[in-house]
C-alpha cells in the first residue's frame, strides 16, 4: 500500500512541473513583463522609464531563464524571473501582491471562509443527490421517476446566476429571512451561510442526480443483482445493500477528487455574497490585474487537484479488493 502511494506521488511530480512551466509561459513569455506593465500603467502615454520602474518594483526586471550578466553559475540560474516566481512556488513562497500584502498569509486567512461554504455544499449535496437518485431508481419507470427527471433537466437548464439573484431577491430582500451578503464572526456566520449553501446545492442538483441515477441503473442490470433478487431479497435491500456498495467507485471518483478543491472556494457565490474567501480573492485579483495572485491561485489549484486525484486512487484500494490485489 505504501509503495502504491509513493508511486502515485512520484507520478504527480512531473505533472506539477509541467503545469508550472505552462503557467510561467502564459504569464511571462506570451504576456511579457513589458505587456504587464503597460496594462497596469495604462496603454496610452506610457514612457519607457515608467515601464522599467514598474518592472523593477515588481521584480520583473531580470531575465526570464538565464542571467548572463552574472559570473557565478548559481546566480545565473537563480537571479531570474523563472527561479524567483516559479521555482519558489514549490516551497509555497508566493511573494507579495501588488498592494504589498503577503499572498500566502492572505490565502491562509481566506481558506476558512471558503471552506465554511464549500464543505456544507459538498457533504449535504452528496447525501441529497445520492438519496434522490436512489429514490428515483427505486420507483423507476413510474411517475416519480419521470417527473424527477423532468425536474433535473429543468434545474440543469437554469443558470447559476439565476439561483443567486433569485435567492438574494426572495429570501434576502423580499422576505428578509437572511442577509443578502456579508460575513460575520462566531455564531453570526450561520445566517450568512444559509443562502449560499442552499444555492450551491440547488445549482448542481440536476446534473448530479441524473449522473448518480445513471450509475445506479447500470448496476441494476448486472448479474449479482439478479442473483440477490432470486434469493428473495427485498428490492430496497438489493438497492441499498448491493447496488449502492458496488456503485461507490464512480461515486468516489467524482467526490474525493474535489475534496481538496473545497479550499479554493466558489468564484461566483463568494463574489455575489461578499464572502472573503479564496474565490472572491481570485476574482478581485483578475479585476485588478494582479498577476502575482492569479498565478499563485492557478498553482495552488493545480496542487490541490493533484492531491485529489491521489486521494481518489487511494480510496479505490479501500473499496475495491481487486485493485489491492493488483
Amino acid at each position: 500500500m505504501l509503495d502504491y502511494i509513493v508511486r502515485r506521488i512520484l507520478y504527480a511530480i512531473p505533472i506539477l512541473i509541467g503545469v508550472n512551466l505552462i503557467t510561467f509561459a502564459l504569464f511571462f513569455v506570451v504576456n511579457t513583463p513589458d505587456d504587464m506593465a503597460r496594462m497596469q500603467l495604462g496603454m496610452k502615454h506610457v514612457t519607457l522609464e515608467a515601464i522599467e520602474k514598474w518592472k523593477s518594483d515588481k521584480g520583473y526586471d531580470k531575465p526570464l531563464f538565464f542571467n548572463s550578466q552574472k559570473e557565478n553559475l548559481k546566480n545565473q540560474l537563480t537571479e531570474t524571473i523563472f527561479f524567483e516566481k516559479s521555482v519558489a512556488m514549490f516551497l509555497f513562497e508566493f511573494g507579495q501582491a501588488d498592494d504589498g500584502r503577503d499572498i500566502a498569509e492572505e490565502m491562509k486567512s481566506r481558506m476558512l471562509p471558503s471552506l465554511a461554504i464549500a464543505a456544507p455544499v459538498f457533504f449535504l449535496g452528496l447525501a441529497s443527490y445520492v438519496s434522490f437518485a436512489l429514490l428515483m431508481v427505486f420507483f423507476r419507470a413510474t411517475y416519480i421517476d419521470f417527473w424527477g427527471m423532468v425536474l433535473c433537466v429543468a434545474l440543469m437548464s437554469i443558470s447559476g446566476l439565476f439561483y443567486i439573484i433569485s435567492g438574494q431577491f426572495l429570501l434576502g430582500k423580499l422576505w428578509r429571512l437572511v442577509p443578502i451578503s456579508g460575513y460575520g464572526d462566531g455564531l453570526d456566520i450561520s445566517k450568512f451561510l444559509i443562502l449560499p449553501v442552499i444555492i450551491g446545492i440547488l445549482s448542481s442538483a440536476g446534473a448530479n442526480i441524473r449522473w448518480y441515477r445513471t450509475i445506479f441503473l447500470e448496476e441494476m442490470n448486472k448479474d449479482y443483482v439478479r442473483t440477490a433478487r432470486a434469493k428473495g431479497l427485498a428490492e430496497y435491500l438489493v438497492l441499498f445493500k448491493h447496488v449502492l456498495k458496488n456503485a461507490m467507485i464512480p461515486i468516489m471518483t467524482g467526490a474525493i477528487a474535489v475534496v481538496p478543491l473545497l479550499f479554493m472556494g466558489s468564484l461566483l457565490i463568494e463574489s455575489f455574497f461578499g464572502v472573503p474567501g479564496l474565490g472572491s480573492y481570485t476574482i478581485d485579483a483578475i479585476n485588478s490585474q494582479d498577476f502575482a495572485i492569479v498565478r499563485s491561485m492557478v498553482f495552488l489549484g493545480s496542487v490541490l487537484y493533484i492531491i485529489g486525484l491521489i486521494l481518489t486512487d487511494i480510496s479505490y484500494t479501500l473499496v475495491d479488493p481487486r485493485i489491492r490485489l493488483i
